[in-house]
């Protein structure tokens, strides 16, 4: 019996090879690049700084008609604040939870990973904690430190962060 060898495998192995490292260093979202890298987390959120995150939230679903749910988590990822408003879906609570774990966890914006994906990038999907790839996830920083996260869902991608950068805007 003869056998035969073919590059072809190998070389169409190395071309996915080269082809996923150039994908894993696409340039970062626009709104990440502008946040300090990598900064440092602080004290947790207080109960009271939650509530005022969630109402600015809230208050911004209102003005425009959405329904939504809103998720606040201190630097440990841990459920500080939540609030589902009257008609969310019922997914919303736990796209909240988790768009808000995101951000704080990767210390970035859910809509990071949401960027990466749709360029191509799919690398996190092997991380062990899961991140979300959805916009809606915000990290809360004052001080230069990160104390919290805030996570909305709902309504579209566009309308999450809407609602979501108008709660972490009143942070202080």
């Amino acid at each position: 019996m003869r056998v035969r060898f073919s590059i072809a495998p190998g070389m169409i192995a190395l071309g996915l090879f080269v082809l996923g490292l150039s994908v894993a260093v696409l340039p970062a979202d626009r709104a990440v690049a502008q946040a300090p890298a990598n900064p440092d987390y602080g004290l947790p959120i207080s109960n009271e700084q939650a509530r005022a995150v969630a109402a600015a939230a809230v208050g911004e679903a209102k003005k425009n008609g959405w329904r939504i749910a809103i998720a606040v988590v201190g630097p440990a990822a841990e459920l500080v604040y939540f609030e589902k408003m009257d008609g969310a879906q019922l997914a919303a609570a736990d796209l909240a939870q988790a768009k808000a774990r995101t951000s704080v966890l990767f210390r970035r914006p859910s809509k990071a990973f949401a960027d990466q994906f749709a360029a191509g990038n799919t690398s996190f999907l092997s991380y062990p904690e899961k991140p979300v790839a959805s916009e809606g996830g915000l990290p809360i920083i004052v001080g230069g430190k990160i104390i919290g996260a805030i996570g909305v869902s709902g309504g579209t991608g566009q309308q999450d962060g809407a609602a979501a950068l108008a709660g972490a805007g009143v942070a202080k």
